[in-house]
């Protein structure tokens, strides 16, 4: 038995999102199809005993923590440092437009970089999952975040990783050492 079990998800759906529009620091709501994968987040960890739930402070986290808190009787509470990563200028464009522009998005004048991005993601992680003792909880990031925290426990790629909105990656840790148990992970809608 694990000493720990941390859930790692990502927030649902937003129009950003369906256009294939860089969120980042955008904040947009979650669109209809966010605010049901959301529900189905919450319907999926209604017999998981958790103690607490975390998430970014952008609205589209926020949201979906909420329905993943509210049948648990939880407030989630927002942590800065789980903020998705900051895309500059080029937050709200085509993601294929800013791609064919500069080769990357990564390589797009203003952005945040990675190595910097992934050491706080992966970082705050850690401490945040180690404040709550041997509790049971969920965290709801962002594609970026949570492929930053998969790549530093774990060394997965993130060009590669998957992140779907909605899903969810279950995480064991004891005594320091980290398992993923599952990754990406969708609930039945």
């Amino acid at each position: 038995m694990p000493r720990q079990v941390v859930y790692l998800a990502r927030h649902g759906q937003t129009a950003l999102n369906a256009e294939g529009r860089i969120r980042g620091l955008e904040d947009p709501d979650l669109d209809e199809a966010g605010r049901a994968q959301a529900a189905a987040l919450g319907r999926a960890f209604l017999d998981v005993p958790l103690r607490w739930v975390a998430s970014s402070p952008l609205g589209r986290a926020r949201q979906t923590a909420a329905a993943v808190a509210e049948p648990h009787e939880l407030q989630p509470f927002a942590d800065p440092h789980l903020n998705d990563r900051d895309y500059g200028q080029w937050g709200g464009q085509v993601t294929a437009e800013v791609v064919a522009r500069f080769g990357s998005v990564d390589a797009a004048p203003g952005v945040e970089a990675w190595a910097a991005f992934s050491e706080r993601s992966a970082r705050r992680f850690v401490e945040l999952v180690a404040e709550q003792g041997d509790t049971p909880g969920v965290i709801v990031a962002h594609d970026a975040v949570n492929r930053a925290i998969l790549q530093r426990l774990f060394a997965l790629d993130p060009a590669t990783t998957s992140q779907r909105t909605g899903c969810w990656n279950e995480l064991h840790v004891e005594d320091g050492g980290w398992t993923l148990v599952l990754l990406d992970q969708l609930p039945p809608s």
